[in-house]
């Protein structure tokens, strides 16, 4: 056995290559052999902790039950699960975990589930009224009503498994009136899926 693995070591290091020939289009190709371990790449994995301690520095302004304490929505159709900036009067950041469970994949599409785009709209919407409806003049659990929605663009499809980070930015509040104007945008992984170049909505009376 020992022999064996002499003869081996020998014959691949005198050996300083071998000819394939008929490669692709009659190219002759040569590969160098070498009797150096190979050894395999490093492992880029971080595992599960340290993938969770990425967001560590982002907090959580406002849970989910805090939302059911402002917004009136309700299964299936709260669409904002946290917000993780906000900067009363005038801006909010939340997220809204998009899962295969939602109720609108059964049929938008079966066998390619997309997020239909209207619904990204109106989780924008809501998160707009995270920030209106504790505003003056407004009171948490009224309802605000869409009145118009121009430029929007959709950039990509959001589908199950994305995390849908979302931003508004109030425009106009007219307390008298009920009446705001927004903007949002929202994003998955870095890429903006999703723009709304204003929002109105017109609070219940």
């Amino acid at each position: 056995m020992k022999l064996q693995s002499l003869l081996l070591a020998a014959v691949l290091a005198t050996t300083s290559a071998f000819t394939a020939p008929n490669g692709v289009n009659g190219v002759t190709r040569t590969t160098s052999l070498s009797a150096d371990t190979v050894e395999a790449p490093a492992s880029t994995e971080i595992g599960a902790a340290a993938m969770s301690g990425l967001t560590s520095d982002v907090k959580t302004i406002f849970t989910s039950e805090d939302i059911d304490r402002i917004l009136p929505h309700r299964y299936p159709f709260a669409l904002v699960d946290k917000v993780v900036e906000y900067e009363a009067g005038t801006s909010a950041v939340g997220v809204k975990c998009v899962t295969k469970n939602e109720e609108f994949f059964q049929g938008h599409f079966p066998g390619r589930p997309v997020m239909p785009g209207v619904l990204q709209v109106e989780a924008l919407a809501q998160l707009a009224g995270v920030v209106c409806l504790q505003m003056e003049g407004a009171e948490p659990g009224a309802v605000f009503f869409f009145a118009g929605v121009d430029g929007v663009k959709w950039k990509k499809p959001v589908v199950p498994g994305d995390t849908l980070v979302m931003e508004v930015k109030i425009a106009k509040w007219n307390k008298k009136f009920g009446i705001a104007k927004a903007t949002g945008a929202a994003y998955v992984n870095g890429d903006m899926v999703v723009e709304v170049g204003e929002m109105k909505f017109a609070l219940a009376k």
